[in-house]
């Protein structure tokens, strides 16, 4: 796409550069940035993936938060017990169908003067701290009301997958997490603003007896308590967006209306971006929509990695009519590219309805 250059220092970001949680475990991934401007530079909230290191490969080990102890306690899995299901690597299944994901992902801060080059900061570690957290959190979505930031971001447990939430004025201390939406839900994006005195929120349920993961929407008066929910955008059945979909940063407000970024899969569950217009006044009302993705993993970096084939954006800055979007290619590293704001919305097909 003529819009679009992929960063010629990809990836920007690479797990070589985290240093891990402890010397008894490894960095398999980070990726999926959160992303904002504060203080003038470029602030990443990064997902860092971790898993212990391998003691005897007879064994998967598998790390999770027991809030008992608030520490980090190790599940061993025999890899030789056919009543478990090994076939995912993301996820192991126990032989009473108990799910539990195979690394451990926290947040790490990293910001940048440029855009481009950027510092980690190795004090800072955004942990779990909860029963709900106890499999990690992950993929935040940072957005800005006045001097506070509102940071989303999803949290897994045997409980489910929930969207849980903390503010903060200087990314040094945080509210206490709560859960602001029922499981199993994620990718969670808040509108900028207010909205005819409403805020407003993407949100995509996971799990359905009918439907496929699809968009929604939801108000709320205080951004606590949130309702109204309605259907949004849906898959497309035989396209690249016909298995799930879901935001991929936070909307960005232009003269024609609010620009969502999404990401879909199809059912070889090869992970793209695209994006949607809706209605400036009234965001329940979408306009036009990528027919074809604008970012697809065709380099090295995107096809090959933890997961393959995966482009995945949680975040974005605009300047100057530019999009910087940050994204987590083969759930590996973090990437960047920069897309031309009117030539993105000047590709999207009007939808008739």
């Amino acid at each position: 796409m003529t819009f679009l250059a992929r960063e010629e220092k990809n990836p920007i970001i690479v797990s070589g550069q985290i240093r891990p949680s402890s010397e008894d475990f490894e960095v398999i991934g980070v990726f999926n940035p959160g992303v904002t401007t504060f203080r003038g530079k470029t602030l990443l909230l990064m997902r860092v993936a971790e898993r212990p290191k391998c003691r005897d490969e007879r064994y998967l080990y598998v790390p999770y938060f027991n809030e008992a102890t608030s520490s980090i306690d190790i599940k061993c899995f025999d890899r030789q017990d056919t009543s478990i299901d090994f076939s995912d690597c993301r996820v192991v299944v126990d032989g009473e169908g108990n799910r539990y994901l195979t690394s451990f992902s926290s947040l790490l801060l990293a910001t940048s003067e440029n855009g481009v080059d950027f510092e980690i900061d190795p004090t800072f570690r955004m942990a779990p701290s909860n029963k709900y957290e106890a499999y990690g959190i992950e993929d935040a979505r940072i957005v800005r009301f006045g001097d506070t930031y509102f940071i989303s971001y999803t949290a897994a447990s045997q409980y489910g997958i929930c969207t849980a939430a903390v503010t903060t004025e200087d990314f040094v201390t945080f509210s206490p997490p709560v859960n602001i939406m029922c499981p199993d839900n994620k990718d969670i994006s808040l509108f900028p603003e207010k909205i005819g005195g409403k805020y407003y929120a993407i949100h995509r349920p996971s799990c359905s007896e009918f439907a496929k993961p699809n968009m929604w929407l939801a108000q709320s008066e205080n951004l606590a308590f949130w309702g109204d929910h309605k259907l949004l955008m849906s898959v497309r059945e035989g396209m690249w967006d016909s298995a799930r979909i879901g935001a991929s940063s936070v909307p960005i407000r232009t003269d024609r209306g609010w620009l969502v970024i999404y990401h879909g899969a199809d059912e070889s569950c090869a992970y793209r971006l695209g994006a949607a217009l809706f209605d400036g006044d009234a965001p329940e009302k979408l306009i036009a929509r990528s027919r074809e993705p604008f970012l697809v993993p065709d380099t090295p970096y995107e096809r090959n990695g933890f997961v393959k084939n995966v482009v995945f954006a949680c975040g974005s800055v605009v300047e100057e009519g530019t999009i910087r979007l940050y994204y987590g290619a083969a759930d590996k590293y973090i990437c960047l590219a920069r897309i031309g704001l009117d030539g993105l919305i000047d590709s999207l097909e009007e939808v008739h309805s």
